[in-house]
């Protein structure tokens, strides 16, 4: 099936309930060849063009679910939500960034999934299409936290993410086990408005994290009406804060005498990895205040 519109896709999907919606298919058929999944049919979102591009509304970019990631790392792109286009440069080898689109990034819900820490840090909502024409939004972390999930026949249909006008950097740093999956992801938003530092470090749990205090404690160090520079102590200082809180130390042993015992130590790959999200995470913030 084959539609041109939101809605005709919306429609097919509640004709056969077990269709599966496909846009670009680069995790998709990865689990169709693997035998992880059957699909009854499948519901072709490649034709809608009005989610293959994006517009500006109330101080909020609306991207199409149907942008590729080639398209999102363009230059006029990348000067209209920098961090999102580098994400996308980022996504994999040019035959992924050609057919992988922004809308499969977000349902796949795939912990590495480069985008998905941006969208976060970024506070992105979605527009969802539903049946007879209905439309609700989303925001981006309750899909990805699990708290509330697409309906039955519901199809994402764009993504609004907030114009701050202001620096964002996204890095990450690659596994071994492929050249572009992300070990570590961190995205750093600067928010001059509200005075507010936006963090979100993507690969290391199922979903983004947002450390809220490592945050708040070095938003209130920045001179907002001045340079906006910290000390290279500073910098340091957040990456190990949000290290710290996206992969904690275990809890003490319980002693047999029910009093606190020995404190376990994290395993080295544990370790290996917090050091990896400190460092891009000091030096995310560092470029972008920079």
């Amino acid at each position: 099936m084959l539609p041109t519109t939101l809605d005709e896709a919306v429609s097919a999907l509640s004709a056969v309930p077990a269709a599966v919606p496909v846009a670009g298919g680069t995790d998709l058929m990865a689990d169709v060849n693997s035998g992880q999944l059957r699909p009854a049919a499948l519901v072709g979102l490649g034709r809608i063009s009005e989610i293959r591009g994006w517009s500006y509304q109330d101080g909020y970019a609306v991207l199409g679910a149907g942008l590729t990631h080639a398209r999102m790392g363009s230059a006029d792109f990348a000067a209209l939500i920098p961090a999102l286009a580098a994400a996308a440069r980022a996504a994999g080898p040019p035959q992924i960034r050609n057919a992988g689109t922004l809308g499969g990034n977000i349902v796949g819900a795939s912990p590495t999934g480069d985008a998905l820490p941006v969208l976060a840090a970024l506070e992105a909502t979605l527009s969802i299409a539903g049946p007879e024409g209905a439309r609700r939004e989303l925001p981006v972390s309750h899909l990805l936290a699990g708290m509330e999930m697409l309906r039955p026949s519901e199809v994402v249909g764009y993504v609004k993410v907030p114009l701050l006008h202001a620096p964002q950097t996204f890095l990450k740093a690659t596994s071994r086990t492929g050249p572009s999956r992300a070990l570590a992801s961190v995205a750093v938003v600067l928010d001059p408005m509200r005075r507010g530092v936006r963090c979100a470090v993507g690969a290391v749990a199922p979903m983004p994290l947002r450390p809220l205090e490592a945050e708040q404690w070095i938003a209130s160090l920045i001179d907002w009406d001045g340079e906006r520079s910290l000390a290279p102590e500073a910098l340091s200082a957040f990456g190990e804060y949000v290290a710290m809180a996206c992969i904690p130390d275990p809890p003490p042993e319980e002693g047999a005498d029910g009093t606190s015992g020995a404190v376990p130590q994290l395993p080295p790959a544990a370790l290996h990895l917090r050091r990896t999200v400190a460092t891009l995470a000091r030096r995310g913030l560092g470029r972008a205040l920079a």
